[in-house]
């Protein structure tokens, strides 16, 4: 017994040596850890449990089979996760590698536990051949078989090329590591060969191409040791699957004094702001983890908490493209929504817009289809949702920002706040365009008629006397209000017709 004892201690060693110490040098000097190390560093000390530590191919030279799969607990709560060991055949993608990772996916499922992956790999195992691209459909197959039902959440640390990257692009948050995460569908050469453009990698697919221009991404870090750091503290925010709500915490008071919030959002409708600051001042603890901050700027959405629960805010953005909803904007609300709902996580959207983006490049993009999903994914979500009109709502915007006939729960407004098919200074100049024109001071007439319009029809008042605005409240009250709604709104079930499932204009 002894004997089989020492083998047995003897082949972990080997297998925790993955690639050999030269290999294991090698990752250090890229600025990369181990998959061992990374798990280590992730998990809350002590509690990772290793699955199919011996698995090896009948041909192959190391034990594992350039993964490490598992569970373990983050903040004391179980999670299954696996690791890609770049210093084992590059952590490249082969049929008994996707077993492990598939076994790992399943038994998450089963749980009802968030499942991690932390990619670092050269693509598939080129000489499995076919094999390798079954394995990835797969993968494919759980994550979509997962999505809402339990978190998935990707880390990409290292490379993540060719059909590597869908399976991230299928989970719910992708996070990347600055000059060490790349990921493209072809890589530079073969784009150099195509196309003839000369692009690298970090430029092609680098953790600021895929935070800043293609959405992709929703963080990015300086090193893996804060990319570990983001990704515990979401997991604070969301719960274990669809079936459970968020966990709560001890409540916290907020960093701003009420009567600041006065200072915060100037009068005039044309003047920008900072919505971060809003947030900032209305939520416990001043404690805001935004998600795709640097995508999409025109619009803020990430989570938070009020009295200690879990909420999603959505926002407007008036310091960018003055918080007009575009292309990528809408793309980046729709998903965060939809998210949200999944995971029984309550809705706050703080709305200052005064229109979709206008222009044809916005036009031919696409912008009614992709605008389209922001009506769909707030229509289609079942979670509290609260509406607060800040400033302005202008347009079909004012409706896809989460209106009371999209299915608001409930919808206030500040005083200064206007509601209105569009501004009071276009709409003047087109309803009293004659009057304005033919009178002998036209600059006096119509700041006269701008101001009329404003008294008599972009006033909140117009839409509490309609119903479609339930208060209007003061800013300083703005906290409590929000508070009291959601306590309000906490048992609330709401059903919809049985279908197989609906069809989001993609």
């Amino acid at each position: 017994m002894d004997k089989k004892i020492e083998d047995l201690a003897v082949r972990r060693e080997l297998v925790k040596l993955g690639g050999g110490e030269k290999r294991i040098q090698r990752q250090h000097k890229a600025g990369k850890l181990t998959a061992r190390e990374r798990i280590e560093l992730l998990l809350d000390p002590g509690s990772f449990t290793e699955l199919d530590m011996f698995v090896q191919g009948e041909d192959e030279e190391f034990f594992g089979e350039g993964v490490v799969t598992g569970y373990g607990t983050i903040n004391g709560r179980l999670t299954y996760l696996f690791a890609q060991d770049f210093t084992v055949y590059g952590g490249s993608l082969g049929e008994l590698h996707a077993q492990k990772v598939c076994k790992a996916m399943d038994l998450a499922m089963k749980t009802g536990c968030p499942f991690i992956g932390l990619n670092d790999s050269g693509g598939a195992r080129i000489h499995e051949g076919v094999y390798s691209l079954s394995a990835y459909g797969e993968i494919f197959y759980r994550n979509t078989a997962a999505s809402g039902v339990i978190p998935q959440l990707s880390v990409i640390m290292g490379p993540c090329a060719g059909g590597a990257v869908y399976s991230p692009a299928i989970t719910d948050f992708i996070f990347m590591v600055n000059e060490t995460s790349q990921m493209f569908i072809t890589g530079p050469q073969v784009i150099k060969s195509v196309t003839g453009e000369d692009v690298s990698s970090e430029v092609l697919g680098g953790a600021l191409a895929h935070n800043q221009k293609s959405g992709v991404a929703h963080f990015i870090a300086a090193n893996e040791q804060e990319s570990f750091a983001s990704l515990r503290h979401l997991l604070e925010f969301i719960p274990q699957n669809n079936l459970e709500d968020p966990p709560t915490v001890a409540p916290r008071p907020p960093i701003v004094d009420p009567e600041e919030i006065m200072n915060i959002v100037p009068g005039e409708a044309n003047r920008s702001y900072d919505v971060r600051d809003v947030i900032r001042a209305i939520v416990d603890g001043g404690d805001f983890l935004e998600t795709h901050s640097m995508f999409a700027q025109n619009a803020v959405v990430g989570f938070a908490r009020m009295e200690g629960n879990s909420v999603g805010i959505v926002a407007n953005q008036p310091k960018v493209l003055a918080g007009c909803l575009d292309i990528n904007a809408s793309d980046k609300i729709s998903r965060f929504v939809r998210f949200c709902d999944c995971f029984n996580i309550p809705l706050i959207t703080l709305v200052d817009v005064p229109g979709f983006l206008p222009g044809v490049a916005q036009e031919h993009g696409g912008i009614i289809r992709h605008g389209a999903k922001i009506l769909y994914a707030y229509s289609e979500a079942t979670v509290p949702k609260i509406a607060l009109i800040l400033r302005k709502a202008y347009g079909g915007a004012y409706v896809a920002m989460c209106s009371r006939s999209l299915g608001a729960d409930a919808a206030y407004a500040w005083p200064i706040a206007e509601l209105a098919v569009m501004g009071p200074d276009g709409a003047a100049n087109i309803i009293y365009k004659d009057e304005i024109n033919s009178s002998a001071n036209p600059d006096e007439v119509r700041a006269q008629k701008t101001a009329e319009y404003r008294e008599k029809f972009a006033n909140p008042y117009v839409a509490c006397a309609k119903g479609m605005i339930d208060d209007v409240v003061d800013p300083r009250d703005t906290r409590r209000k929000l508070i009291n709604t959601l306590y309000a709104l906490r048992t609330k079930k709401e059903t919809r017709a049985p279908r197989k499932h609906g069809n989001i204009p993609f």
